[in-house]
């Protein structure tokens, strides 16, 4: 299986306005990650997700797939694993 990952990822290109945490969401529900998605005042989208290395890019592959978005650059950094965390959510 894998040892479970945390990054917290920055999207940058046209990422708001397309679907991007909608399809990101059910992307991380589909492969078993856990965190969540938000949208920056800048215009980018920022990511916390966890899981292991294989089911996290599987969500960024399909999300990079998504109707409408466009990703110009991503940004990853490894953080901490949040022990109990259940589920993939869209913040505010």
């Amino acid at each position: 299986m894998g040892a479970k990952v945390r990054y917290i990822i920055t999207f940058f290109g046209d990422v708001q306005g397309v679907g991007f945490r909608f399809t990101a969401c059910h992307a991380a529900q589909a492969y078993s990650c856990t965190g969540w998605v938000r949208n920056e005042y800048d215009g980018s989208v920022t990511m916390e997700i966890q899981g292991t290395e294989a089911e996290i890019n599987k969500v960024l592959e399909r999300i990079e797939k998504g109707c409408f978005i466009s990703i110009d650059r991503i940004d990853k950094k490894s953080i901490a694993t949040v022990d109990d965390e259940w589920g993939f959510d869209t913040k505010w």
